[in-house]
């Protein structure tokens, strides 16, 4: 029946219009940000509608020429299409280049932890049914003078559209970022293509960056705790109505105020943190923070139940899997995992800094996140499909994440207490996450119109007495800045050993003037 499918349109024609099928999310943010019913939010509407189809039409068209790729390349996208369409219905996610970065930086199990049994019916009905429809319609032939033709008017039609209605420009404009990274299936070929080549001008030599000196003798260990997806909203530290903090309320940490991530994304707060530049300029060509200390005699040691650290040349690297660990394990890995045997690798009467990178409050599946005893708030949301929660579910669900990190970070602390005379343990989230408000869910939207639940996040301290007493800390006096960021971070732990250069920048350690 399929084989006499037959309309007069083109093959690459069909394609664009198949392409509509998983539109849906673009044309439901046009919607949200236009006024619908007048005149200028129809032709905006109307605008967005041609362009999806002109320019997949255009590509179409050209990969044309050639059957076999254009097979090819056609059903290819029309299944990823059907994925993405999935994720961005499910999640309201945007495929950007911070999307593409965390599909490939993503580790096993939370990649598996997005998925569902929807995603089949996505797959089956937006992806291999189009698919089917595609190969199996007959066209009729064109030549390619009407090929070149055809591709000549679109164009055309196109920039008459945009000049028509010059007013919808601005918006565009405003929009563009958001635009495309919905218009598929160029999103994801594009932002692949993008952080591709960014990720080639990574690989390169790193750039040593110019040698400090220590003004001060200390022996001191320093606790670097990344945490994950952690936002600052859910800590009762900071003034949350839910008891998350049990532990760290009687523990004398020290919650710095206004902390803002570089990102929304694993991979690039990290090298923001790591970096001397901050969040000012793209610094991964640069030698990061570990490498650099580690290259001026402290000792460095990693140990990750996560992804996305860079590169680094340090004493120790271990995942969870290479923890030397005599606990009885119970198929799942929690964060406390790496304090386990920590006390081996301490270096008594030597700077040290030890890098722990939390799970943390990753999602959609937080209840997986802690053990059973730390499921204190219920009900809890326990599924991938967050829509199918109640606001109640996942909030709580994610708050048992915010109480396990409160233990762990406890536990941290006590470890450095019973192990190091002068020590400091430092947390800060990676960026925060979005549970379900304005329809958005997890991480990664792109940072100019995410949500604040993206961007806000836990910066904490706690300090031994004989580590105030070294840095002259007036705890009256501290914390007292209006605003903090990442940026802080690698100029503080130069300043917790002691360590000065000419890029070295008071103003953004904790440890300095608070005497």
């Amino acid at each position: 029946m399929l084989k006499n499918f037959r309309f007069n349109i083109t093959k690459p024609f069909l394609y664009s219009l198949l392409t509509l099928c998983t539109s849906y999310p673009l044309f439901t943010f046009a919607c949200k940000n236009i006024a619908v019913f007048s005149l200028s939010g129809v032709i905006i509407l109307f605008e967005c509608l041609f362009i999806q189809i002109i320019i997949v039409y255009i590509f179409g068209i050209i990969l044309s020429v050639n059957q076999i790729i254009f097979k090819i390349f056609t059903t290819t996208t029309l299944l990823i299409n059907s994925i993405c369409f999935y994720f961005c219905t499910q999640y309201t996610v945007i495929i950007d280049k911070t999307m593409i970065s965390n599909v490939f930086n993503t580790n096993h199990d939370e990649a598996v932890g997005l998925f569902n049994i929807k995603i089949i019916f996505y797959v089956i009905i937006f992806g291999i049914l189009p698919s089917i429809i595609l190969i199996c319609y007959k066209e009729c032939k064109i030549s390619f003078k009407k090929c070149i033709t055809r591709i000549l008017v679109s164009i055309f039609g196109i920039v008459i559209l945009l000049f028509v209605n010059s007013k919808s420009w601005l918006w565009i404009d405003k929009n563009a970022k958001h635009l495309g990274g919905l218009i598929m299936p160029f999103s994801y070929i594009g932002n692949t293509s993008r952080y591709i080549l960014e990720k080639h001008f990574k690989n390169q030599k790193i750039e040593l960056i110019s040698n400090g000196y220590f003004d001060k003798k200390f022996n001191n260990v320093v606790i670097l705790v990344i945490g994950e997806s952690a936002r600052r909203n859910n800590f009762s530290l900071y003034g949350y109505d839910k008891k998350t903090n049990p532990y760290l309320e009687k523990d004398g940490v020290f919650a710095m105020p206004n902390t803002q991530s570089c990102t929304t994304y694993t991979t690039g707060s990290i090298e923001c943190m790591l970096s001397h530049l901050g969040s000012s300029k793209k610094s991964a060509k640069y030698e990061n923070l570990p490498s650099y200390i580690y290259r001026h005699g402290i000792d460095v040691i990693l140990r990750s139940n996560n992804w996305g650290m860079p590169k680094m040349n340090i004493s120790k690297i271990e995942n969870t899997s290479q923890i030397q660990c005599n606990e009885k394990k119970t198929g799942k890995t929690y964060d406390d995992i790496m304090l386990c045997n920590l006390k081996n690798e301490m270096q008594n009467g030597k700077n040290q800094l030890i890098i722990l990178h939390q799970s943390g409050s990753h999602g959609p599946l937080y209840h997986e996140k802690y053990p059973q005893q730390f499921e204190h708030f219920t009900p809890v949301c326990k599924t991938t499909d967050l829509q199918k929660c109640t606001q109640e579910e996942l909030i709580n669900a994610y708050d048992n994440t915010i109480l396990y990190t409160d233990y762990f970070l406890h536990k941290t602390i006590e470890f450095l207490k019973q192990n190091a005379k002068s020590s400091a343990l430092i947390y800060i989230s990676d960026h925060g996450e979005s549970l379900g408000e304005y329809n958005i869910y997890l991480h990664g939207t792109p940072y100019s119109i995410a949500p604040k639940f993206q961007k806000e996040i836990p910066f904490l301290v706690w300090m031994s007495e004989d580590f105030k007493k070294q840095h002259n800390i007036n705890a009256k006096k501290f914390a007292q800045n209006k605003d903090y960021s990442q940026d802080y971070i690698f100029h503080s732990v130069m300043g917790a050993f002691g360590m000065k250069s000419e890029f070295y920048r008071q103003e953004l350690d904790i440890f300095s003037n608070h005497d």
